[in-house]
């Protein structure tokens, strides 16, 4: 699958939540702007500044007009662990076969270590109501990046 870009339609996922059952991209269309972001591991120090990043600025996105979704290839236990213990307020997908993270572009051949591995690209992803990408950031560094998003999709209200 190419790379996505803004304006692009965002390709269709339904994925098992940390919250029970599964969710879907259809789920926000025509109802709330969604903020996806792809990060490589619970429990990790990047991947827990991030979530708790978005955490704290849940309310400010609901205002905003914009669901939340953190997603990786953790299992659902891995996921639950990692709400409980940094009580995050919004769900976590578990893509397990990172089939969505394929269709998103950000599952990429990384060098842990002089090791060569499958892994998520760090990447966020606005996608509008209307389910077109509106916004796309790659390689995110975790600093003031919720606050960036944040930014973003209050112009889009």
């Amino acid at each position: 699958m190419g790379e996505l870009h803004e304006g692009d339609k965002a390709p269709a996922f339904e994925l098992p939540a940390s919250t029970g059952g599964t969710i879907a991209l259809a789920d926000f269309l025509g109802r709330q702007h969604l903020v996806l972001y792809f990060y490589p591991k619970d429990m990790t120090p990047g991947c827990t500044q991030e979530a708790c990043s978005f955490r704290d600025l849940h309310e400010e996105f609901n205002e905003a007009g914009a669901a939340i979704l953190g997603v990786s290839v953790d299992s659902l236990d891995s996921h639950a662990k990692f709400v409980a213990k940094h009580e995050l307020s919004f769900p976590l997908l578990s893509d397990a076969g990172a089939l969505v993270a394929q269709a998103y572009g950000v599952w990429k051949e990384k060098n842990m270590y002089g090791k060569r591995k499958m892994g998520v690209e760090r990447s966020t992803f606005v996608i509008d109501r209307s389910g077109l990408i509106r916004r796309v950031w790659r390689k995110v560094k975790v600093n003031e990046h919720a606050d960036e998003v944040l930014e973003f999709v209050r112009q889009l209200a």
